[in-house]
C-alpha cells in the first residue's frame, strides 16, 4: 500500500492529461468551436501543447528520467486517441496529427526539458 501512495502522485498529472485529451476528442465535430481563419492553427497547436505536456508528465512519472520512454508513451497514447476518434460522430482519425503535431509537441517539450540548465 505504501508503494501505491508513492507512485500515484507521480502519475496523477499524466492520468489527468490523458482524461482531458480523451474528453476533448470525445466531442463530435458539431460541438467543437470554430476559430475562423485561425481554426487550423489553434487546433494543431493544441495538439502540440497537449502532447508536449503529456510527454513531460510521463517523464515526471517514470522512476528514472527516460526521455525515450516518455516520448514513446505520448506517441502511443496519441495513436490510441486517434483510434478512439474514429468512433466519434463527425471526427476522423489522422496519422498526420499523430506523427506530425503530437509527435513534434512531445519531442520539442522533452528536448527543451533536457536542455535546461540545472
Amino acid at each position: 500500500m505504501l508503494k501505491i501512495k508513492s507512485i500515484l502522485p507521480r502519475w496523477l498529472p499524466a492520468l489527468t492529461l490523458m482524461i482531458i485529451i480523451f474528453l476533448f476528442s470525445s466531442r463530435s465535430s458539431n460541438e467543437l468551436p470554430n476559430y475562423g481563419s485561425w481554426d487550423y492553427f489553434v487546433k494543431k497547436s493544441a495538439h502540440g501543447i497537449g502532447y508536449g505536456l503529456l510527454a513531460l508528465s510521463y517523464l515526471h512519472a517514470l522512476p528514472k528520467r527516460n526521455y525515450f520512454l516518455a516520448w514513446l508513451l505520448a506517441l502511443l497514447y496519441s495513436l490510441t486517441d486517434e483510434y478512439h476518434q474514429s468512433f466519434v460522430p463527425g471526427r476522423t482519425p489522422s496519422l498526420i496529427d499523430v506523427f506530425v503535431f503530437d509527435n513534434l509537441g512531445a519531442m520539442i517539450a522533452l528536448f527543451l526539458h533536457s536542455s535546461k540548465k540545472t
